[in-house]
This record gives structure tokens, sequence and C-alpha cells, in this order.
């Protein structure tokens, strides 16, 4: 009997190689060659899945997104609007190893997206999205009955995007982790000035 291959199953597989080739080399390292020798597929085969580098940099870029959003949206029992904020804000920051690594592939996407107009606009969808959830957080941790697009949230929206950026490129120039105690600070400052 022919064996059954769950052809989704192993898109996702493709797409984790990709991610650890760029973590350890860069944009360059995740060749269509490197990824099907680090995937066991036979020459070709990866075609079957992805018909060029960029169908599984696209995948690659949604599955990193796809990942932040789903780690920003777990919560523990019943947070509050401040506690939950903490959280999405957090989420996004390169505070561990998983994130400081998903940093790593998001900045050689972030590049190759430039010069990508699909990416380009999948990644500025992502942002905004980001933008009206992280705005919604922040009025409903204000708690003075703002509305998500006051300008007063609207532009702590920006700096914490701003500053989440920044963290996720600074955090590659320094030994992993080094600037964890930098970026929890942040929050801890943030957090007072919402509460005030």
């Amino acid at each position: 009997m022919p064996k059954i291959i769950d052809h989704g199953q192993r898109r996702k597989e493709i797409v984790e190689v990709a991610k650890k080739l760029i973590v350890e080399g860069g944009f360059e390292a995740a060749t269509m060659r490197s990824i099907v020798a680090a995937a066991g597929f036979a020459n070709g085969a990866l075609k079957h899945y992805f018909p060029n580098k960029d169908s599984i940099v696209a995948a690659t870029f949604q599955s990193v997104l796809a990942e932040m959003n789903e780690r920003a949206g777990e919560r523990g029992p019943a947070l509050g609007p401040a506690e939950e904020l903490r959280h999405y804000v957090e989420a996004a920051l390169p505070l561990d190893e998983y994130r400081i690594a998903s940093a790593r592939v998001l900045l050689a996407l972030w590049e190759h997206s430039a010069a990508n107009e699909e990416l380009a606009t999948l990644y500025r969808e992502h942002l905004e999205t980001w933008r009206g959830q992280l705005a919604a957080r922040i009025a409903a941790a204000r708690g003075r009955g703002e509305a998500a697009d006051a300008p007063a949230v609207t532009e702590l929206a920006g700096e914490i995007i701003a500053m989440t950026v920044g963290a996720n490129v600074t955090c590659l120039m320094f030994p992993a982790g080094a600037l964890v105690p930098e970026h929890r600070s942040y929050v801890d400052r943030l957090m007072r000035r919402i509460a005030r």
C-alpha cells in the first residue's frame, strides 16, 4: 500500500527548515538547494510544495507572524486590561531564545520584502492589525474611556511598535539575551506611564 503523505505537514516542515537555515546563516543560506538537502528531499521534490524561493519566503514570513500573533493571543486566566497589554507587548519583544530566533528570521525577511511588493503588503497588513489591536489594549489599560483611535492612544501604539521593531533589530547585534533587562525595563516604564 502506498504511503499517504500529509502535504500540509510537509509544507510546515519545509518552512521550519527555511527558518532554521535563516537563523543559522541569514537569508542567503536558505537556498532551494540547501532547503532540499536539509529537509531530506530529492531534487525537484520541493517544487511540489513551493514553486520558487519567494513562495517559501512568503510562507516563512506568514509562519513567523502567525506564531507571534498566537503568542500574543495566549492569555493567563482572567488578565485585567493592564496585564493583558503587558503580555501583548512582551509577546513581540525578543525576551527569550525563541523570540530572538524569530527576530533573526524577521530581519532577513524584512530586508527581502523591501524589494518584493507581495511580502511588503503582507507585512504592512500585519502592522496595521498589530497597531489596531495594540491601540485597543492601550485604551482599555488607560481606563479613561478613550477610543482606540484617540491621538494619545495611537501615539503610544506607534511608540511601542517602533520600540519593538528596534528591539528586534538591535538584539541581533549583542550576545543572545544581553538586552532582555533593558527591554523589560522599557515595559515596566511603559506600564507606569499608562497607569498615570
